[in-house]
C-alpha cells in the first residue's frame, strides 16, 4: 500500500452465531481521512432471535431486521462497489478475528465464494503502539483520544477503528498502513 488507505468495516451480530450479522458499516479512508461510508441493516440469517442482551447493546431488534435485505443482496450489492471503487485497499477491524469470522460463516452460510481480502486488526495496532494502556478496546480508545461515537452501531464503530489507525500511523511517524504495519511487527492477513 501506498498511502495511509483502508476501508474499516464492522458487523454487529443478532446473537452469538457469526452468521447472524444485522448490520454492517464500511468507512473508506484515504491518506488517512475519511472519504465515503456505508451502513446497512441486515436481515440475520434464519432470522434467529435477538435475544435482548444483545438488542441493548446495539439497539436493533427484529423489528428492524425483518423487512430488510440478508447478507447475500448487500454484500453483491452494496459492500463490493463499496469496495470497488477504490481496488485493493485493504480492510481494518477492531478485533478482526470477530468481523472476518462473521464474513467467512455468512459466506459459509448462504454458499458464496469467500473473497480474497487483505486485512489487518487496529485492536493489535494499537496494543503495539500504546502498550503502556491499561485496556485497547474501541470504546476506551475513543473515549482516551476525545472522539465521539456511538458505540456497538456499526458505522461509527467502523469509524472510529479508521480514526485509530490513524492516530497511530501518527504515533508511528508511518506514512502507509505497509509503514504502520511494519512498525507495530504486524503482517497483513488473508480472509
Amino acid at each position: 500500500m501506498k498511502g495511509l488507505d483502508y476501508v474499516a468495516i464492522d458487523f454487529e451480530t443478532a446473537n452469538t452465531y457469526s452468521n447472524s450479522a444485522c448490520s454492517v458499516g464500511l468507512v473508506r479512508f484515504v491518506d488517512g481521512k475519511e472519504v465515503a461510508r456505508f451502513y446497512s441493516l441486515i436481515h440475520p440469517a434464519k432470522m434467529y432471535f435477538i435475544p435482548e442482551w444483545t438488542e441493548t447493546i446495539h439497539h436493533i431488534s427484529y423489528a428492524d431486521v425483518r423487512n430488510k435485505p440478508q447478507f447475500p443482496e448487500v454484500w453483491d450489492t452494496f459492500v463490493v462497489p463499496f469496495l470497488a471503487q477504490v481496488p485493493g485497499l485493504p480492510l481494518v477491524a477492531h478485533n478482526a478475528g470477530f468481523d472476518m469470522n462473521v464474513i467467512r460463516s455468512c459466506m459459509d452460510y448462504y454458499g458464496m465464494p469467500v473473497p480474497e481480502l487483505c486485512y489487518f486488526d487496529s485492536l493489535k495496532v494499537a496494543q503495539k503502539t500504546w502498550p503502556e494502556l491499561d485496556c485497547h478496546r474501541l470504546t476506551y480508545l475513543g473515549e482516551k483520544f476525545l472522539i465521539e461515537y456511538n458505540a456497538h452501531e456499526a458505522l461509527d464503530d467502523a469509524r472510529t477503528c479508521g480514526k485509530i489507525i490513524n492516530l497511530a500511523a501518527k504515533a508511528q511517524d508511518a506514512d502507509s498502513v505497509d509503514e504502520l504495519l511494519a512498525a507495530c511487527g504486524l503482517e497483513m492477513r488473508r480472509l
